[in-house]
């Protein structure tokens, strides 16, 4: 998957900007990003820490772009296009002081264009990250909120589960943002999406709240998509279990073999991707944040330089 991601963005060259600098984990995927020439690369950071981290750590970040927050040129037009974007609810002063802080001048400049795409978080919080790409960046025309997903990759086979990091009890309305979002993702990663809306209920040999959500988000999504096989709501075992299907669903043309999972809150979704990738030994992309103007994306705090370099494929490949 990621190969055929770096060939594309090598052919289309894109710029990430990271807003951790001196971070060694951030340095050795910068390194290797810019060495094979997939993307451009702004490290944020006080230039002489940058260089300093990355020669002790023996990391090349000669192709890397370093910018200091506190000496960047541009700043005061950088300070006058923040006020204006946040429409009277930060002064001048204040706004100078949250672009002293790395993830608020990342975000700043992936909205002016000096960047394609930010990624952030290996030493912050995800609120940290996403509340600047709110503020700065805002949804999608169309869109009201920011979900997430997360590519599920074992060998050839691909899933992608929505939303399992970021809306904590979705309503139906949000649940058909989050299908169509989730099922956009998918197919940018190779992924043709059938969409399975689950629940604890089989089309009505459950009932309750729930259900009655998943089932009624389903059909709003039907009607709004009508190109997108979607069925729900679904058990898990009848959404990817032919012979369950057959059983409980014989007529549903996506039921037995869906591939791209809408869960019914964030419980069930972080519960479930986790269960994928400990037990079902899947490998785990994201969360993916879905539904902004510009892609920024989160790190865990316990990534590796491995997962760097990967999630920051992933965020260029959405830019």
């Amino acid at each position: 998957m990621f190969k055929k991601l770096a060939e594309q963005l090598k052919a289309n060259a894109r710029t990430i900007v990271f807003t951790e600098g001196t971070d060694a984990r951030i340095l050795e995927a910068a390194d290797k990003l810019t060495t094979e020439g997939i993307l451009g690369v702004i490290l944020l950071g006080k230039a002489d820490e940058v260089k300093s981290a990355a020669k002790e750590a023996g990391f090349n970040i000669e192709k890397c772009q370093i910018i200091d927050p506190e000496q960047y040129a541009e700043i005061d037009a950088m300070v006058d296009e923040m006020v204006t974007l946040r429409k009277g609810k930060m002064t001048p002063e204040q706004v100078r002081e949250a672009l002293s802080k790395s993830n608020y001048f990342g975000t700043m400049l992936v909205k002016m264009g000096k960047a394609d795409c930010l990624l952030g978080g290996a030493t912050y919080s995800t609120a940290d990250t996403v509340r600047p790409a709110l503020q700065l960046i805002k949804t999608k025309p169309g869109n009201k909120i920011v979900s997430s997903c997360f590519i599920m990759v074992k060998g050839d086979k691909k899933l992608a589960m929505g939303d399992c990091a970021i809306n904590i009890t979705p309503n139906e309305e949000e649940l058909v943002e989050i299908a169509h979002e989730t099922a956009n993702c998918a197919r940018i990663f190779g992924l043709e999406p059938e969409v399975a809306f689950l629940s604890y209920s089989t089309f009505g040999s459950g009932s309750g709240e729930t259900v009655d959500k998943m089932r009624n988000a389903a059909e709003m999504t039907k009607k709004a998509y009508p190109e997108l096989p979607i069925a729900g709501e679904l058990q898990f075992d009848a959404a990817v279990s032919p012979r369950v299907a057959r059983t409980k669903c014989p007529n549903d043309p996506v039921a037995g073999h869906a591939n791209t999972f809408i869960f019914p809150d964030i419980n069930a979704g972080n519960i479930g991707y986790k269960i994928a990738q400990r037990l079902g030994n899947f490998e785990a992309y994201g969360p993916i944040l879905l539904g902004l103007n510009a892609p920024v994306n989160d790190l865990s705090r316990g990534c590796n330089a491995a997962e760097v370099y990967s999630m920051a494929i992933i965020t260029a490949a959405l830019a």
